[in-house]
């Protein structure tokens, strides 16, 4: 499976970010890939406000994108808002292709390192999955990368690859701890990671404000077995993978630790 991770750097207006996407789709597409990968907040950048932005799955942002999904014959995920309870939104990951359409809602909320994501955004409550080709793929956004059992359930679930789409806040440690995070999650799922970021606006002269998470890039493509197939730096950018999905079976044969894991201690948790 031929892949590409889309390292955008999204702005506040979502016609715009929708050109953003229709060329990096067809560069991707042009170069072979049957799966785009966009960053989380592909519709609106983080630090404006995103609830105006927001839509219902099937309003106009989320058809244009399935509309590009059927102009290039790709699948794409996609990072926007849609309407939540109580006037929040939902964080929301759309995959729009010619054999799929579904969303996932983010779980984990970015209540951390002064950011209070739970304010604004209205939290999912289930995993989400979509096959291409007869590979499952799963799905996460940014702060779930540090929540293994997310990636876990994506493997119980059938996924041999996760993608993660996040808008990694910056700081000191940050670059590293997202390094190390999507390895992580890939040793933990014996799954490969598809961790698509948005780029750092510094790259583009953009100055940061305020504590909104804009992006730090590094997207990376990570091997079920934790190496680094391939990474980008802070700039825009795009990253073309191929993936050997059978590769997945092997290495859980040789390292089975979903097979091997036990769940005393959720049962301890629960009594």
């Amino acid at each position: 499976m031929r892949v590409a991770l889309a390292q955008i750097i999204s702005s506040a207006d979502p016609q715009e970010n929708l050109r953003l996407i229709r060329r990096y789709t067809a560069d991707a597409r042009n170069q072979g890939a049957e799966l785009v990968v966009f960053p989380e907040a592909a519709m609106c950048a983080f630090g404006n406000p995103v609830a105006d932005a927001a839509q219902p799955l099937d309003g106009p942002w989320a058809n244009a994108v399935r509309e590009l999904a059927r102009e290039f014959g790709v699948t794409i995920v996609a990072g926007m808002f849609t309407p939540g309870a109580g006037g929040r939104v939902r964080n929301t990951l759309l995959v729009a292709g010619p054999d799929a359409d579904t969303h996932y809602d983010k779980i984990h909320l970015f209540d951390a390192f002064g950011f209070s994501e739970s304010s604004t955004v209205d939290a999912g409550d289930r995993v989400a999955t979509f096959d291409l080709g007869g590979t499952t793929l799963g799905l996460a956004t940014c702060y779930d990368v540090r929540f293994p059992a997310l990636f876990v359930a994506n493997a119980e679930a059938g996924a041999s690859i996760t993608i993660v789409c996040a808008s990694w806040g910056a700081g000191p440690g940050k670059a590293d701890q997202w390094d190390l995070l999507v390895r992580a999650r890939a040793l933990d799922a014996t799954s490969f990671v598809l961790a698509c970021g948005q780029g750092d606006p510094a790259t583009a002269g953009i100055a940061a404000t305020g504590t909104a998470p804009t992006g730090i890039g590094r997207s990376a493509v990570i091997s079920p077995l934790g190496e680094v197939l391939g990474r980008l730096d802070g700039g825009e950018g795009l990253l073309v993978a191929d993936l050997d999905v059978a590769a997945v079976e092997q290495v859980r044969q040789t390292l089975p630790v979903l097979a091997n894991r036990r769940t005393i201690l959720a049962e301890i948790n629960a009594s």
